[in-house]
């Protein structure tokens, strides 16, 4: 594995902000991003699951994708997701998102609802055509969403085979397993494994040889202390910074979901809307509730950023 990868460390997904009739709210999508960085954020991810990319039409996308990454303006690397089951699309949109400035593009292997996929020979030319169609990094996005069985020994191949697959974002089951025999078999080939599911296993993950964590949005700077003592040969602090944030990230990745970065967020003042788009359900009180108290035991700069 490459000792000295592009990207590294934390990488949260942004949320799309909407107004409370539903619309897209760039005012407090800058706010947004301009938080996030300020939290410590090494890099962004949007238009991901957690930035319910799937509520978004596809000029909603290209709006958001040009307006966030020329907001940014170079400060930090830009991470577009650009999943679609169709290689003719994801190709257009990664070829879109490349020339707007993305660092990197995130996929998903071709699926749809729960049932349709394709054979694993189709997988691969799926990403070795998006890989012919750019010249940035390409990471796959291992999550159980797809309903799409990617084995360690797959992804190894392709990381060998095509040129600009480097990158895996593992958010399956025993991931810091599967993060051994991924680095295992495949090398130098794999430049970035990577840490996702909200950091609900971080730790373990970053023992297991992650150098990349994509995370909530909602507290870059606590996750932060954790990557930066862990990257830093300081295992014993990485164990006692993980021990505190954990109950927040176990709030977020149990309880709450991708509705925990904007519930955080519109409470400290970032955002003037937190929630989705229907018909997903808002948060409980209760729950929302639960993660104020949670989080307010932390003082994640969150909580004070927009007072």
């Amino acid at each position: 594995m490459p000792s000295n990868p592009r990207y590294r460390g934390v990488f949260p997904v942004a949320p799309t902000t909407f107004t409370d009739a539903g619309e897209l709210d760039l005012a407090s999508q800058k706010r947004c991003i301009d938080f996030m960085i300020d939290a410590g954020s090494q890099g962004i991810c949007i238009l991901a699951n957690f930035s319910e990319q799937f509520v978004l039409a596809d000029d909603e996308r290209e709006l958001l994708a040009r307006t966030i990454i020329e907001h940014v303006a170079g400060r930090v690397p830009v991470i577009v997701t650009t999943t679609h089951f169709s290689s003719r699309l994801t190709i257009e949109r990664s070829r879109r998102a490349q020339a707007l400035g993305a660092a990197m593009v995130m996929v998903m292997p071709p699926y749809h609802g729960a049932t349709i996929r394709v054979p694993e020979g189709a997988i691969v030319e799926y990403f070795q055509r998006l890989s012919d169609a750019i010249s940035i990094p390409v990471m796959i996005q291992d999550a159980p969403v797809s309903g799409t069985v990617l084995s360690a020994a797959l992804l190894a191949r392709m990381a060998r085979e095509i040129e600009q697959v480097s990158y895996f974002k593992i958010e399956t089951a025993g991931a810091a397993a599967k993060l051994r025999e991924l680095i295992r078999l495949g090398g130098d080939a794999i430049e970035g494994p990577w840490d996702g599911e909200e950091g609900i296993t971080l730790l373990p993950d970053l023992e297991a040889g992650a150098t990349g964590a994509m995370t909530g949005a909602g507290y870059p700077d606590g996750m932060r202390r954790i990557v930066d003592a862990y990257a830093a040969g300081r295992a014993d602090e990485a164990f006692d910074h993980y021990q505190r944030w954990l109950p927040l990230i176990n709030v977020e990745n149990r309880q709450c979901g991708l509705l925990a970065a904007k519930a955080l967020m519109k409470e400290g003042g970032v955002i003037a809307c937190d929630a989705p788009r229907h018909p997903f359900p808002p948060m409980h009180p209760a729950v929302r509730e639960g993660l104020m108290r949670t989080a307010r035991r932390l003082d994640p700069l969150v909580l004070r950023w927009g007072r």
